[in-house]
């Protein structure tokens, strides 16, 4: 399809749009319009949120929309939840993912077969049941038509002070000269994620403060102490892995207090004209499970290369993805070159 300069994507197991923010990024750079013609998440919670920012509302429950009837697309995005498959028997491919959710994804390709699709979930699903769930979904995505690959990415490499590895797959329906970023990325300071005279409410209490100082010395610049099961507190100039189910003080700034709801979207490469729907908790759990949209949209912008959709930018040898400068900004793009 080469020369197009317009395309359309779903956007499935959405959440808060982190995909989207990453599609909207990679599209721009290539100078495609790029046209959601839908998004689905059965999450009401991220159904508000995603329509508070997007205009428009999610559709609920995945398995309610029949493949035959979701709209002609060019790229499918999802980052479906890990979920374990509960069929691991003598037969192999479609048929043997069954009753997981990553089914949903693989019917809507079997029914639209749309040129290429994006998928992003955790690390862990690499080495569950001993690589033999990773190697299902290869098999099944190549039982469909695609040739697909996978890689674990790290957004530490992408310019974000955060620690979160994900596997990203992706898949052409036709052979495709396809090179994953690398992500030599400078990382952005905290200095410039963190916001200045944060609330009182978000400090940890003294008794807990006091026992983080028990365990590390004071930092002289900024940092997050994170403590593992095991009580061992470390201290970095970036972020680990948000998490969603994590302790509520899992992550201190300074070992002092909590992470805002600002800053956790900034993490995640979310820009600071992103509308926060609902409580801290809420937005906790939704910045937790989104991913880290500037790894997406530099692994995007690759797809959108191999599939010869929109014009060339100025792809750098080791496929950098300045995503510092505009963290923090206002309604900017998180993206300054690829």
């Amino acid at each position: 399809m080469p020369g197009h300069t317009a395309i359309r994507y779903i956007d499935l197991f959405c959440g808060i749009g982190g995909f989207r923010y990453a599609m909207m990024d990679a599209a721009k750079r290539r100078g495609l319009t790029a046209t959601c013609a839908l998004s689905s998440d059965i999450d009401k919670r991220c159904q508000k949120a995603y329509a508070a920012n997007f205009g428009e509302t999610p559709l609920g429950d995945i398995t309610a929309i029949n493949g035959d009837d979701a709209p002609d697309h060019d790229l499918l995005l999802a980052g479906f939840p890990c979920q374990p498959f509960s069929i691991l028997g003598h037969r192999k491919g479609f048929e043997d993912t069954r009753g997981t959710l990553f089914f949903e994804i693989a019917r809507i390709l079997q029914a639209k077969k749309p040129a290429a699709f994006a998928l992003e979930n955790v690390k862990l699903l690499v080495g569950h049941n001993r690589g033999r769930t990773i190697a299902r979904i290869m098999e099944t995505l190549a039982e469909l038509g695609y040739h697909a690959e996978f890689r674990v990415l790290n957004a530490l490499h992408f310019g974000l002070p955060q620690k979160r590895e994900r596997v990203f797959i992706v898949g052409f329906r036709e052979k495709r000269a396809f090179a994953w970023p690398e992500g030599k990325v400078e990382m952005t300071p905290l200095s410039r994620i963190l916001e200045k005279n944060a609330p009182k409410e978000y400090y940890a209490s003294e008794h807990i403060r006091r026992r983080r100082l028990d365990r590390h010395e004071p930092t002289d610049e900024p940092t997050i102490w994170h403590e593992n099961k095991s009580g061992h507190v470390s201290a970095h100039p970036y972020s680990c892995a948000l998490r969603a189910g994590a302790s509520h003080n899992y992550l201190l700034v300074n070992g002092e207090r909590r992470l805002t709801p600002r800053e956790m979207l900034r993490l995640q490469g979310f820009p600071d004209s992103f509308r926060i729907v609902g409580s801290y908790f809420q937005t906790r759990k939704q910045a937790g499970n989104s991913l880290p949209a500037p790894v997406a949209a530099a692994v995007l912008e690759r797809v959108m290369a191999a599939c010869g959709w929109g014009r060339d930018s100025k792809l750098l040898d080791n496929g950098h993805l300045h995503a510092g400068r505009s963290l923090g900004d206002h309604g900017q793009s998180q993206i300054d070159g690829l």
